[in-house]
């Protein structure tokens, strides 16, 4: 029994918080923090069984480091900004707590991730004795976790993987995002980008597409983009020799993206507003739904996974790994639509996973350098169930 503390009360910090909840027997005292106290109230209200709850501001290191040195907990899950991660990390080595997130650090001055940033980490981890574990979310988490289960136990050796992400769900909004408007939208209008043969191979925002057949959704157009398990798992899967990601959208987001785009709607460089300074896509976020009320409406399903190519006992083998998950359903479980919830359980699991002694270690940890059999174990026990289908 342990004590965790969450910061971030969004849509998928609310799912998290509620699944410890529901796990008293791992979770023994949930602390739930936010720079908004009303939200982390509203959850709280929530909850099946109490948490606590407090507010801070997360780009504060010195305030993350003064609430984690009050509520003393044994992890901390950061399931804030990703602008947030290094201030998180660094009162976590202070504090010496470990730490998980489910998105790498993206500052905010630029539309770019890169996990260089946290994995420069890893020896200020290591000498504290503490445990990182980065992108313990869907994709990034799972479809890593996906990976490294097919080759412990389907593979001799792996060479192509393409990772598939569908929405199929429709919130009844003319344009909406599934989760933070601010970072879905710096993530969609950014280059495409590859891994093939040892190199990056980089495209024009949203120019390749493809049409896969995906289970419980059927045939739908992706278009390939960069994403960043692409970066670890072409690190860490021996003998990979190309990985790429896709992902849905429907026209009309698309559309609708366009529009906002060719009119500076969706930029990060500050303008002057009447004196005042405000970014566009700031403002854009702060008039477009809340993605923690999409989940009331949204009906539909999505369907996620990883497609991969290999060899095994000398023969050609192909897989589709993946998960197929029902907003309504979620809705009806966690008050939430499916992307938070594909989001919050993995986050959670990745908790259980350190706080029972399953995955161990010290530094700076991506997915899919624990052992995937607990938690794939996990994922199927808490409403994530998976399947593989030959290819």
């Amino acid at each position: 029994m342990s004590k965790v503390l969450i910061i971030g009360a969004g849509a998928a910090g609310s799912v998290v918080a509620k699944k410890c909840a529901k796990n008293r027997d791992i979770f023994s005292e949930i602390h739930v923090a936010s720079r908004t106290l009303s939200k982390c109230t509203a959850l709280q209200s929530e909850c099946s069984t109490p948490i606590t709850i407090s507010q801070v501001d997360a780009d504060e290191t010195a305030q993350v480091e003064q609430l984690i040195r009050r509520v003393d907990p044994e992890i901390v899950i950061n399931m804030a900004l990703p602008y947030q991660d290094l201030s998180i990390m660094d009162a976590c080595l202070i504090t010496g707590v470990h730490y998980l997130d489910t998105a790498n650090y993206e500052p905010k001055d630029e539309a770019k991730f890169c996990y260089q940033w946290q994995w420069d980490y890893q020896d200020r981890f290591k000498e504290k004795g503490l445990l990182a574990v980065l992108g313990s979310g869907f994709d990034p988490g799972v479809t890593n976790i996906f990976c490294a289960y097919a080759q412990k136990h389907y593979f001799d050796s792996i060479e192509t993987i393409d990772i598939v992400d569908c929405n199929d769900g429709d919130h009844g909004h003319p344009f909406a995002t599934n989760f933070n408007p601010e970072i879905n939208i710096r993530e969609v209008t950014q280059r495409g980008k590859y891994w093939e043969k040892g190199e990056w191979i980089e495209t024009a925002p949203l120019s390749v597409t493809e049409t896969f057949d995906f289970p419980e959704v059927g045939p739908r157009k992706a278009y390939l983009m960069h994403h960043e398990e692409l970066e670890s798992l072409a690190k860490h899967i021996k003998g990979l020799q190309r990985i790429r990601f896709w992902m849905t959208f429907s026209d009309s987001y698309l559309n609708h993206l366009n529009v906002l785009q060719s009119i500076g709607m969706t930029s990060i460089e500050p303008i002057d507003y009447n004196g005042q300074e405000i970014v566009p896509l700031q403002f854009l976020k702060a008039v477009l739904p809340n993605p923690a009320s999409l989940g009331k409406t949204t009906t539909g399903k999505t369907s996620i996974g990883c497609i991969i190519r290999g060899q095994k006992d000398g023969k050609e083998r192909s897989i589709f790994i993946y998960n197929s998950c029902d907003h309504a359903t979620c809705y009806e479980e966690v008050q939430s639509q499916a992307v938070s919830y594909t989001t919050g359980v993995p986050a959670m699991i990745g908790a259980m996973m350190v706080l029972t002694g399953k995955w161990q270690g010290t530094g700076v940890f991506n997915m899919e350098e624990f052992d995937p059999d607990p938690f794939m174990e996990a994922l199927s026990a808490h409403g994530l169930p998976w399947h593989v289908k030959e290819l």
